[in-house]
């Protein structure tokens, strides 16, 4: 058999095994006819495992492309029902519909706001005192606020607290002794200005607390040089008030009361009053409690735009683009379908309110539209809590409400043993099973790698030898005739 014999035939039944074009396995040079290296075991080894390895290898990967897709998808439905979900915390529990809101007739009397316990109701509200904050200015001093004036200890007082501050030779004018007392430790809210006049300095003390108890003392507990700056109920001779402490002096139906503060919060319940002014004699301001029915169309119009989101999420995640011939990576999933479903029920159910009007949430206004969108009539929606807001209330709140029961549908839905997380669970087995498929077809085509680069070197070791035979006989043969004409001559 020829060399190029051998060759030839190598070559057509790797093929042949291998289902790959004819490789050619040995070159016609003379190094390889004087015995050199006949296949190209690299790169024939490198093709056969190729052959065996690419296809397993795009199946597996293939598979777990579609599976992470669907884990990819998995996590963006979570995404979309946690935030519909949200939108469901302002409408699933009867004290969502206990929003109240507070109004004034006369904001320059009053302003207030109210909780969800504040009783509906109409007041009337009269402000013949504000509370306000004692003001002391003291006589005039020589000079400005640089000028000495003597040293010693200082006691002030606001209302039943005290504190001290020591006068030295290095603080010892108005304008050292006003330090002193803003950067008093102890101080409960009495700040001390120097104001320069035509007359001198003066010392001018301003309480930040208001009512008739928070009143300023002062007195001098050692000496006598800042005697001049004393003050007390019995002795107010060193200074001129310019402002009196006194209450907030008024009424809210006819109940007389007083305040250290111009903001009431124990008069009412739920209801707290700032006062701004006083009314005139015969006069009253009015307070009106009524329900926020603003803040409740607006959290329903809130739940219609979420849930319309929410649809858009089903559709991309679920339907078909004719456009883009694109399938939803959660096309026909069972998962997704019964979770549409589930809130379509609760949706389009019919609740027991006690009302044989509002009992829906067409009844109320919101209407499907033929993509399976929500639409919101304000004004339907406007007259139903006016009507009966209790029903209304009952029919988003209520123990079978549209939005109690959504709100439980979804949470099972998200729960850690809920529906999406078992389907997670699945696909997660289903990642891991295939990571593991592709680590042993690693594992194998480096077994298989191994053991056909020893076969086809031994062949080429065979083949070499077998072609260094063939030029020996075939240097033999040619010989011959050369020594068959020696015998004869």
């Amino acid at each position: 058999m020829s060399t190029s014999s051998i060759n030839s035939n190598t070559s057509g039944d790797l093929a042949t095994s291998t289902g790959m074009q004819p490789v050619s396995v040995a070159s016609n040079s003379s190094a390889d006819a004087a015995g050199g290296s006949v296949i190209d075991v690299s790169s024939l080894v490198s093709q056969l495992v190729a052959a065996a390895q690419d296809p397993q290898e795009a199946l597996i990967s293939n598979q777990t492309q579609a599976v992470t897709t669907q884990i990819s998808a998995l996590g963006t439905l979570k995404s979309a029902l946690s935030t519909f979900q949200s939108s469901l915390s302002a409408l699933d529990t009867a004290s969502a519909f206990d929003a109240q809101t507070a109004n004034s007739s006369d904001q320059t009397v009053f302003t207030a706001t109210a909780s969800s316990d504040a009783p509906v109701g109409t007041y009337a509200v009269t402000v013949s005192q504000l509370a306000q904050a004692q003001q002391l200015l003291s006589g005039a001093f020589t000079g400005d606020g640089t000028a000495a004036i003597g040293t010693g200890t200082l006691q002030l007082t606001l209302g039943s607290t005290s504190f001290t501050v020591d006068i030295g030779s290095g603080n010892d004018s108005l304008d050292g002794i006003a330090a002193a007392i803003n950067s008093a430790a102890g101080n409960p809210g009495i700040t001390a200005t120097v104001l320069q006049g035509s007359g001198g300095a003066y010392l001018l003390l301003s309480s930040t607390l208001t009512g008739a108890a928070n009143t300023i003392q002062v007195s001098e507990t050692s000496g006598t040089a800042l005697q001049a700056l004393t003050y007390s109920s019995a002795d107010q001779s060193n200074y001129t008030q310019q402002s009196a402490a006194q209450d907030a002096s008024y009424s809210i139906a006819g109940v007389a009361a007083t305040s250290s503060s111009n903001t009431i919060a124990d008069a009412l319940p739920g209801v707290t009053l700032d006062l701004t002014g006083t009314t005139a004699a015969g006069s009253p301001a009015t307070l009106t409690v009524s329900t926020d029915t603003a803040t409740i169309e607006s959290n329903v119009s809130a739940f219609v735009s979420a849930y319309n989101t929410l649809v858009g999420s089903f559709s991309s995640l679920g339907g078909y683009d004719s456009s883009t011939d694109t399938a939803g990576p959660m096309m026909g999933s069972a998962l997704l379908s019964g979770i549409e479903n589930q809130i379509q029920d609760a949706l389009y159910s019919v609740v027991d309110t006690g009302s044989p009007t509002y009992d829906s949430l067409a009844s109320v206004g919101i209407t499907a539209n033929s993509d399976g969108t929500l639409s919101l009539d304000q004004a339907t929606l406007s007259s139903a809590l006016a009507t009966d807001f209790s029903a209304v209330s009952q029919l988003f709140s209520g123990t079978e409400g549209v939005a109690t029961s959504l709100n439980t549908q979804i949470t099972d839905a998200l729960a850690s043993n809920g529906s999406i997380a078992s389907t997670g669970q699945t696909l997660e087995d289903q990642e891991n099973a295939l990571t593991q498929q592709s680590n042993q077809l690693t594992q194998q085509m480096d077994a298989l790698s191994a053991s056909l680069t020893e076969q086809y070197s031994s062949l080429n070791t065979l083949l070499s030898s077998l072609q260094t035979t063939s030029a020996y006989l075939t240097q033999a043969f040619a010989t011959l005739p050369l020594v068959q004409g020696v015998q004869n001559a």
